[in-house]
Formats: C-alpha cells, sequence, structure tokens
C-alpha cells in the first residue's frame, strides 16, 4: 500500500489572485486528501504580502491564514533566506508566486536548482531578457534540469489553455504557422465598446474611462495602454515555439499613448486630458468602417518569419477576433494539422477567479510529478 505524501505550499502575494488561488488550495486540499490510494496531504507552510509573512519555524501548517496574516508583525524573507527556509522543510516544497514582481522572477533560477518547484501567473520571470527564460529551464525539472518544476499556464490567458495547448502542438510534432489573437481582457474590452460589430460605440477617451471605473484597466491606464502586457504575453509563446525573442521591446509594439501624454504625472491626469486626441482614433473608426471592418488590439506570431507584432488591425465584421464580447481573449493557433481552419481558444482572459484557476491547475501538475 502506498505511503500518504505531504507537499508543503509556499505562498508570495495574497490579494485577488493570491486570495481566490487560498480559497481554491483549501479545496484542492481537502481532495487530495481523500483520493483513493495513496492520499496526498497539502500544508501551507508561509504566506507572504509585499509587507508581512506568516511561517513557523517548524513548519507548522497555517490553518488559519487570514487572521494570522492580520495579526502578524513578521517583514517578508528577503528572497535567499526564504530559498533557504523551503529548502529544509521536512518534504518536497511548491512555490506560488502570485504578484507580477520582477524580483521574484529573477530568483526563480536559483529556487529551482535548489529543488523548489514553482507555479505562477508572473508573466515577468518568463517574458523578460531572454537569459533569465534559458536559466529558468535549463535548471527546472520540466526543462532540462534536474531541479524543481516549473509552471506558467497563468502568465498568458489567465485560465484559458493557451499554454498547454501550444506545447502539445509543438511536442507532438505539428507545424505551428501562425498565432493571432486579442491577449488583453482591457483591450477587448476597449475596442469591443469602442467599435462594436454592430456601429456605434462611444469616444476612445470615453471608453477608456469607462474600462478604468469597471475595474478594466490598470489604476493608471497607460499601463495598458502602451501595449506592453501584451507583447509580455506574445513573447511567451514566441519563445514557446522556438523563437529566440530578446525581450518584449525587441519588436514593434503599437502604444496608443499619445506622445503628448506619455510625461503626465498622473493616470488622472492623462483621463483628463485624453479626449483632445480622440480625432485619430475617430478616423481609424471611420475608416475601418468604410471597408465594412472593425479596429482591435492584436498580437501575432509569424513563425516561419520570426516576426513578432503588436496592435491595431482591421478585422472584417464576420471574423472571430471581430465578434468577441465583453472582455474575453481569443486566441487562434494556425497550424499544418488544423489547416484552414485555426484551433481558437476564447473565454476570460482576466479576473482573479479564472487566473487562480491556472495556477491551482498548474500545482495539481506539479503535485502529481513529485515522488
Amino acid at each position: 500500500m502506498p505511503l500518504p505524501r505531504q507537499v508543503f505550499i509556499a505562498v508570495i502575494g495574497a490579494g485577488g489572485v493570491g486570495k481566490a488561488f487560498l480559497a481554491q488550495l483549501s479545496h484542492l486540499a481537502s481532495n487530495l486528501s481523500r483520493s483513493p490510494g495513496a492520499p496526498t496531504y497539502l500544508s501551507l507552510i508561509l504566506l507572504s504580502t509585499s509587507k508581512k509573512s506568516v511561517y513557523h519555524s517548524d513548519y507548522k501548517s497555517l490553518s488559519n491564514w487570514e487572521a494570522e496574516l492580520q495579526n502578524s508583525t513578521t517583514p517578508p524573507l528577503p528572497l535567499p533566506q526564504l530559498a533557504d527556509y523551503l529548502v529544509k522543510a521536512p518534504g518536497k516544497v511548491v512555490l506560488v508566486d502570485n504578484t507580477s514582481n520582477q524580483d521574484v522572477a529573477d530568483s526563480y533560477p536559483p529556487f529551482l536548482k535548489k529543488g523548489i518547484s514553482i507555479v505562477t501567473p508572473n508573466k515577468k520571470a518568463f517574458s523578460s531578457t531572454y537569459q533569465l527564460w534559458t536559466d529558468i529551464f535549463s535548471g527546472a525539472a520540466n526543462g532540462t534540469g534536474t531541479g524543481g518544476y516549473v509552471f506558467h499556464e497563468s502568465s498568458v490567458g489567465a485560465g484559458l489553455p493557451v499554454i498547454s495547448t501550444l506545447k502539445d502542438l509543438v511536442e507532438t510534432g505539428d507545424d505551428v504557422r501562425k498565432i493571432e489573437g486579442v491577449f488583453s481582457g482591457t483591450m477587448s474590452f476597449l475596442f469591443n465598446s469602442f467599435q462594436p460589430v454592430s456601429g456605434g460605440g462611444g469616444k476612445f477617451s470615453a471608453e477608456v474611462k469607462t474600462a478604468k471605473e469597471k475595474g478594466f484597466t490598470e489604476p493608471d491606464p497607460r499601463d495598458d495602454l502602451n501595449g506592453l502586457d501584451v507583447a509580455r504575453k506574445l513573447t511567451i509563446l514566441a519563445r514557446l515555439v522556438g523563437l529566440k525573442i530578446e525581450s518584449p521591446t525587441s519588436f514593434p509594439v503599437q502604444s496608443l499613448i499619445p506622445k503628448e501624454l506619455e510625461s503626465c504625472s498622473s493616470g488622472d491626469e492623462f483621463l483628463s486630458r485624453l479626449p483632445e486626441f480622440d480625432n485619430e482614433m475617430e478616423e481609424l473608426k471611420a475608416d475601418a468602417e468604410k471597408e465594412g471592418k472593425v479596429v482591435r488590439f492584436v498580437g501575432s506570431v509569424d513563425v516561419p518569419k520570426g516576426e513578432v507584432k503588436v496592435g491595431l488591425e482591421k478585422f472584417d465584421k464576420s471574423h472571430p477576433i471581430a465578434a468577441l464580447k465583453g472582455s474575453d481573449n481569443i486566441i487562434a493557433f494556425y497550424t499544418k494539422r488544423y489547416g484552414d481552419n485555426p484551433l481558437i481558444i476564447q473565454g476570460a482572459g482576466a479576473g482573479g477567479e479564472v487566473t487562480a484557476m491556472g495556477v491551482t491547475s498548474d500545482l495539481i501538475k506539479v503535485v502529481r510529478l513529485l515522488q
């Protein structure tokens, strides 16, 4: 009879995604402890935010993490000390990084080499320098190394199975020719409102303001409108098909921030001045309408040419990208096997619950791999 297993979980980040993940972790732990055969016990041993943390020197499980974190006055462990703490745990450890922090991302290679597995939605780890990408996967057990495992499904498309699908296509020998889609829930909502297929739509500045009020944008909308978030996701997908993309600024990325507003001192100042530049976007909309098309903000990877780009494109109103609703993402894989009809993945590409679902499903993969 196989012996019960224990896997220790450490979590960095307890914001929207972090809280949703911790709720899902509780559900998963309950299921795994009752599984037939050898039950697996998940034990939350550390929870850390940017300001404080909670953990015990004897690796005792955090049974009431919310209250313990709230009452804690312990500062977060510096990353090297965190690695030392986790590597001494009496069993296999998975670090769940629910942040978008570059310093945490930069520390993945030493964590993995110490045998600590990582699951994360942190795009910065996989879209920064190509050297960091190489260092991560050369140390990971599911790369070319012998360390911990690393999975990052939620770094593109939140809970949508974008990365796992692309990996399956590549690893089973399909010829991926092109990847194209709407990769930002913010940009999706914005352009579906700005130029609906049925016609009409508001002024661009008004739609940006509405998107911010509904919580679809970052506190400063320029962090969405500069296109870098989409560029990071395209960098990750391009690398997965074998392109050596150096960084998300090494290919054309169209920013929708008027040059004159790049130096605004705040997001509020930016929003107050954006109406001054509505005419340019209205012209784009009118030109597309004359052609029976709509404008959308998309990213694409042309694999044979090795080209990646992010920006505005016009699409026929019958095209799946044009017909997208709300803040949904859509990703189309054009491959040899799928011929003229691409493999399409579509659905909610943002939000705490669906992003956390991608993280939790990655955790399940790691738990199954850990022996």
